[in-house]
C-alpha cells in the first residue's frame, strides 16, 4: 500500500511496519503532505521536514516489534512541553523553549512515537470551543463553519483529518472530550494523576490531566498503556490501583442515565434523537439502563466557573497576566482576572459544598457500573460562539464540568451523525482507576457501530479489524469458569455473589470435555473432565471476583472437585472447575446434554419409577 493510501490508525500503521511495506520516513513525509497549509488552523507549529526525517532515521535500525509505538506520528497540544520547541499555550508573548519534554511526551518518544508538532488551543486551556486563540479559530473537521471544540481543538482536528495517529490534549472541564465528540473521535480523560502533569502549563493544577485523542478506543488504550506511569516529580501524581470488575467486557452491566426530565439539549432535536438512539445501542450491548438523579452532578458542574477554581486559573498565570494583561486573548483575560477577586473564604465554602455533593454523587456507584451521558448538549457554529462567547462556552460544559471535581475517569466515544452530517458523541464515566473497563466498553461500543458511524474520524476509512490490546493496568480480579451448582440461579451461586463476583460471560468450553453427574450427594454435583478424544463443548459461565476473595472460594470446594484451567470456545483459558479421576467412580455421563441446566431439565422431565 502506498503511504498516501495508508490509514493512520495505530493498528494499521503497526501492521504495515511489521510487514516492511512502509518506513517511518515515508510516514512523516505523508503526514506533512496531509497537513499542507493547514486550512483548519489545527497547528501552531509543525516541525521542519529535516527534523522529522532525523527522528524517523533514528528508528531505521530498530526492530518495529520491539517498540510499541514504532514510527507512530502524533501531535502535542501547545501547553505541553516538547524539548527544543516553543511552548506558547496559544499566547505568543508567554512562549518559552523547554530543555526537556513533558514526562508523558518523553515516554511516548521512548516507545518509538514521532512528534509532528504543536497544536492550536483555546488560550491557556481556558475554553471548550476552539475559537479563543490568536492563531485563529480552529475549524471543525467536518464543517469549518462549526466549532471544533476546545480547548484541545487542534489536537482533535489533526487526528480526525488523519494527519497523525493520535494526539495529546489536556482536560480540566471537558477539553479532552468535547473536541472528540465534535470530530468523531475517542477522547480518553484518564483518572487524575495517572498521566503525569510534569511539563504541562496548568489551567487548574488540582484538576488537570493530559488526555488522549485517537481514532479508535483500542488505539487510545495502546497510547495510555505507554503514557501512564507514576512520576514522583509531579506532586499530584498517584500510582494506579487495580480497577476491579471489568464491566466493559461483561455480558451484562448496569449503566446509569440521567432522568429524562434532567436531560438538556438546548432545543437541538437532532441531538436529543441521537441520544435516544445511543440508549438503544447501549441496550443492544447488554446494558441494563438505570435512571439516576443527575441533579447533584449538574450542581457540581456549576461550581467550576462559579467558585474558586477560576482563582486557580488566575494563579496558574498570575505573574504573567498581572504584568502583561494586554497580551492575553480578551475573553480569556476577562475570565481569568475574575479569579483575582475571590476570597479565601469563598474557596473553603466551595470545597465544603463539593465534599457534600461528592458524597451524594458517589452513592450512584452502589447502583450502576458506569454512567452514560451526551458529551455536549448541542454543537454551535463559530458565528454563534463568537456572538456570545461566555454563555455558549458554558453550555458546552453541561455534561463535562463536574468530572474532575468529582475525581472520575471518562471516555468520549462516537455515536453517529445528525441529519445535518455533524458527528454526535456520548461519554461513559466511572470512578477513578476504572480507565481499563471504560476503554474496553468504548471499544465494544465503537465496534458495534455500523455504516458511517463505524469510520475513523473525518477520513471515511472503516474501522480496522479488531486486535487484542493488553490491559494497561491490573484488574485485581480473578475470572473463574463454573459449570454446575455455581451457575446463576443454582444453589451455590451465593458463594460467588457474597464475595462480590459478577457474571462476565455465558459461553461454552472448547469441544474437548466430557461431563458427568457425580455419585453421592446431596447436593448433586457435576464433574468436567478433559477428554483425549470424543469431547464436546459444555455450557459454562465465567464470573469475575476480587482476587483477595479467590482463596477462600477455592478453599470451600470439596473433593473430588478442584480448580484448574478450563479451555473456552474462543481459545482462551481461565481458572475453572475440574474433577479428579477417582471422582468419576459411579458417575453418570451427561456429556450429551451439553450443560448442567439441560441435564437438570431432562432429569426433572423423566418419569420416576
Amino acid at each position: 500500500m502506498k503511504p498516501n493510501e495508508l490509514s493512520f490508525d495505530i493498528a494499521t500503521l503497526r501492521a504495515a511496519y511489521l510487514a516492511g511495506s512502509v518506513t517511518p520516513a515515508q510516514v512523516v513525509s505523508e503526514a506533512l503532505r496531509r497537513i499542507g497549509d493547514d486550512p483548519h488552523r489545527a497547528w501552531i507549529r509543525v516541525l521542519p521536514a529535516g527534523e522529522l526525517q532525523a527522528r524517523a532515521a533514528a528508528l531505521a535500525d530498530r526492530d518495529p516489534a520491539t517498540l510499541p509505538l514504532y514510527g507512530i506520528p502524533f501531535a502535542v497540544k501547545d501547553n505541553i512541553d516538547l524539548a527544543g520547541v516553543s511552548t506558547t499555550a496559544a499566547c505568543p508573548d508567554y512562549a518559552y523553549v523547554p530543555e526537556k519534554s513533558a514526562f508523558v511526551v518523553q515516554r511516548l518518544i521512548d516507545a518509538g512515537a514521532i512528534p509532528v508538532g504543536k497544536t492550536n488551543l483555546d488560550q491557556f486551556a481556558t475554553g471548550l470551543n476552539g475559537t479563543r486563540s490568536p492563531y485563529g479559530a480552529c475549524r471543525n473537521a467536518f464543517d469549518p463553519g462549526y466549532v471544533s471544540g476546545g480547548s484541545s481543538s487542534g489536537s482533535a482536528v489533526s487526528v480526525s483529518l488523519g494527519q497523525v495517529a493520535f494526539s495529546l490534549g489536556t482536560d480540566t472541564a471537558g477539553s479532552g472530550r468535547v473536541p472528540a465528540a465534535f470530530n468523531h473521535l475517542v477522547g480518553l480523560k484518564p483518572s487524575l494523576g495517572l498521566l503525569s502533569a510534569s511539563g504541562v502549563v496548568p489551567a487548574c493544577r488540582t484538576l488537570d490531566t493530559i488526555s488522549i485523542f485517537a481514532l479508535t478506543a483500542d488505539d487510545a488504550h495502546r497510547v495510555f498503556s505507554v503514557a501512564q506511569g507514576f512520576d514522583a516529580a509531579d506532586a499530584y501524581a498517584r500510582p494506579a490501583e487495580p480497577h476491579g470488575f471489568d464491566f466493559g467486557r461483561a455480558a451484562a452491566f448496569r449503566l446509569g442515565v440521567p432522568r429524562r426530565d434532567q436531560l438538556e439539549f438546548l432545543g437541538d432535536a437532532a441531538y436529543a434523537e441521537a441520544f435516544d438512539a445511543a440508549l438503544g445501542h447501549a441496550r443492544a450491548l447488554g446494558a441494563e439502563l438505570v435512571e439516576i438523579d443527575f441533579a447533584p452532578f449538574l450542581e457540581t458542574a456549576r461550581l467550576l466557573y462559579g467558585g474558586p477554581w477560576v482563582a486557580e486559573r488566575y494563579q496558574a498565570i498570575r505573574d504573567f497576566i498581572d504584568a502583561r494583561p494586554e497580551a492575553v486573548f480578551p475573553v480569556t483575560r476577562e475570565i481569568t482576572l475574575g479569579g483575582a477577586r475571590l476570597l479565601a473564604a469563598d474557596a473553603f465554602a466551595a470545597q465544603y459544598r463539593l465534599r457534600a455533593l461528592k458524597r451524594t454523587c458517589d452513592a450512584v456507584w452502589n447502583e450502576v457500573d458506569a454512567v452514560l451521558t451526551p458529551t455536549a448538549p448541542t454543537h454551535p457554529t463559530i458565528e454563534a460562539m463568537l456572538a456570545e462567547p461566555v454563555l455558549r462556552n458554558t453550555e458546552l460544559g453541561l455534561y463535562t464540568n463536574f468530572m474532575n471535581l468529582l475525581d472520575y475517569a471518562a471516555i468520549a466515544v462516537p455515536a453517529g451523525f445528525t441529519p445535518g452530517g455533524l458527528p454526535f458523541g456520548v461519554t461513559l464515566f466511572a470512578p477513578a482507576h476504572q480507565d481499563v473497563p471504560l476503554l474496553h466498553a468504548a471499544s465494544r461500543w465503537q465496534r458495534a457501530l455500523s455504516g458511517r458511524a463505524a469510520t475513523l474520524g473525518a477520513t471515511g476509512v472503516p474501522l480496522p479489524a479488531a486486535a487484542e490490546v493488553a490491559p494497561a493496568l491490573p484488574s485485581g480480579q480473578v475470572r473463574v469458569a463454573v459449570c454446575g451448582a455455581h451457575l446463576e440461579g443454582q444453589p451455590l451461586n451465593w458463594q460467588l455473589t457474597q464475595r462480590g463476583a459478577r457474571l462476565v460471560a455465558r459461553t461454552h468450553t472448547a469441544p474437548v470435555y466430557r461431563f458427568h453427574a457425580l455419585a453421592g450427594g446431596p447436593p448433586l454435583r457435576p464433574g468436567l473432565v478433559r477428554a483425549a478424544e470424543g469431547g464436546a463443548a459444555i455450557e459454562v459461565e465465567v464470573w469475575e471476583l476480587p482476587a483477595r476473595h479467590f482463596g477462600s472460594f477455592v478453599a470451600g470446594i470439596p473433593a473430588p472437585l478442584g480448580i484448574g484451567k478450563t479451555l473456552l470456545a474462543d481459545g482462551s483459558s481461565v481458572p475453572g472447575f475440574i474433577c479428579e479421576p477417582a471422582g468419576l467412580d459411579g458417575a453418570q455421563e451427561i456429556t450429551q446434554h451439553g450443560g448442567w441446566r439441560a441435564f437438570l431439565a431432562a432429569r426433572a422431565a423423566a418419569p420416576h419409577s
